[in-house]
């Protein structure tokens, strides 16, 4: 009986998880476009956006290069 209650409750979990991640594309004023893992936070003492990489590395790029940025 504990058994189907628990796998429930890691189910919602997890779904409350992966809603938390926006995965987005920032698209640079030179044309080039960068995929993220979530939604860029801007800092607004250092005019950059930080974000996720792909393959999980943080990045980083200067307010003035970004044209836009989506959520995919």
């Amino acid at each position: 009986m504990k058994r189907p209650f628990l796998l429930a409750l890691l189910l919602a979990l997890f779904g409350a998880l992966t809603a938390c991640a926006n995965p987005s594309v920032v698209t640079l004023n030179d044309g080039r476009q960068i995929q993220t893992l979530d939604t860029p936070e801007y800092i607004d003492d250092e005019d950059v956006y930080e974000y996720e990489q792909l393959d999980g590395k943080p990045g980083r790029v200067n307010k003035d290069q970004v044209r836009k940025i989506e959520e995919l």
